[in-house]
């Protein structure tokens, strides 16, 4: 297995058609098909058939990040329309904070049709339960680190979430091809969402619904939450030759104490079934948080780098209990009642799963991170699932189907 540095692109590319890109959620949130692959077996079923092919013992990790509306439109004088997409604030710090902030805020923005906007403001009005609200955007010089907006709004009273709220749209994904529907303000949240955060959705739990739920829990099946915002880099192309040129975006987790202990528990003990890429990259980043203190590391809060997993020798990393069981104790010493901090966790070929035995994921597209960790999990056997997948008719992407993969055991 070559070290995954040295991975290419190349190895992870399909032709996707574009008319196998869902631009719409299905009718009925649920309804959508899942592929189910184990041990080498590949099967057509549908994804409320899921609480019948868990083991009632498991633990359902899923992602409880809530989407916020990070897309605001403006329009010039001339007419012309500039999109502002937020991603992340432009000073660094936790993005909960950022968004209480109140009266102005200055993020890092992905801009559309920048070059009819080089500078002077723009401004839009909007309504608010405290009356109308003025808007302003005003682009900030160029540090080398992407575009930076400086938002401001009068009255100042509401914090910037609540004007994102108001004045925002739904952030779908780019391969979308249209504005947000009414519909997509449910339907692009998952129905157990509560962290505001993200700008993408956590796609994987976008096809739960409360019965669906209820049906898991009398099936014997726990159910534990999680928090990772998603990024706009989870939209991010590899364009470099080999991964060694590819800089991972780095996302927020958070992890109450009570997950950690529960995943503590049920490591090795029964199956621990996650729900989608970030909800799995979450997990497995506790594991190399313990790691690192383990090595006798006192770090302020959780901080996992791209490479960190494929350092040193495979044979000197603790077990799952050992490595968790320090974060406890780390949290314990410090008075925590959640992990908090950062991931940048590439997971690819080479990578071996710590903490996950099964993954619940959509159809990811070619060439991407995600698509590298799906080969993780399954090894070789992403493409034919993934031939599979073309060939029976499945719906790919943001609202298409999902899967439920088994990862293959070393």
């Amino acid at each position: 297995m070559p070290h995954p540095r040295d991975l290419t692109v190349s190895a992870v590319q399909y032709e996707l058609p574009a008319d196998r890109i869902a631009q719409h959620p299905p009718v009925d949130r649920g309804s959508s098909r899942l592929l189910v692959f184990r041990d080498g077996v590949i099967e057509d079923r549908t994804f409320a058939d899921l609480p019948g092919l868990l083991p009632s013992a498991s633990l359902l990790v899923m992602n409880d990040t809530r989407v916020v509306n990070a897309r605001l439109l403006f329009h010039k004088d001339t007419g012309a329309r500039i999109e502002v997409f937020c991603l992340e604030p432009a000073h660094g710090g936790p993005v909960e904070e950022a968004f209480q902030q109140v009266g102005e805020a200055e993020w890092r923005c992905a801009l559309g049709n920048a070059k009819r906007w080089k500078q002077g403001p723009l401004g839009q009005l909007f309504r608010s339960p405290q009356g109308d609200v003025q808007l302003f955007a005003e682009r900030l010089p160029d540090d080398g680190h992407g575009p930076r907006v400086r938002f401001n709004w009068v009255p100042g009273g509401l914090s910037f979430a609540e004007v994102l709220a108001r004045a925002g749209h739904v952030p779908l994904p780019p391969y979308m091809h249209r504005d947000a529907a009414v519909e997509d303000q449910e339907r692009y949240q998952t129905v157990f969402a509560r962290s505001e955060g993200s700008v993408a959705a956590p796609t994987a739990g976008l096809h739960f619904t409360p019965a669906l739920l209820d049906a898991l829990r009398a099936h014997g099946v726990q159910q534990a939450h999680v928090t990772l915002h998603v990024g706009a880099g989870t939209f991010q192309p590899v364009h470099a030759d080999t991964m060694a040129g590819h800089a991972m975006h780095r996302e927020r987790i958070l992890v109450g104490r009570e997950v950690v202990q529960l995943l503590h528990d049920s490591a090795g003990a029964r199956p621990i079934v996650v729900t989608g890429t970030t909800s799995l990259r979450t997990i497995e980043s506790l594991y190399w948080h313990g790691a690192r203190i383990l090595r006798g590391a006192d770090p302020a809060e959780l901080h996992v780098d791209q490479w960190e997993p494929y350092e040193g020798l495979a044979d000197d990393r603790p077990g799952v209990r050992e490595a968790l069981g320090a974060v406890l104790r780390w949290m314990d010493d410090r008075g925590l009642d959640q992990v908090t901090g950062s991931t940048a966790l590439l997971i690819a070929p080479g990578y071996r799963m710590r903490l996950a035995n099964a993954l619940i994921t959509n159809f990811h597209q070619p060439g991407s991170t995600l698509l590298l960790l799906v080969a993780a999990c399954v090894g070789d056997d992403w493409r034919r699932i993934y031939d599979h997948a073309l060939s029976a008719g499945y719906r790919f992407l943001s609202y298409g189907d999902a899967s439920l993969l088994w990862v293959r055991q070393p």
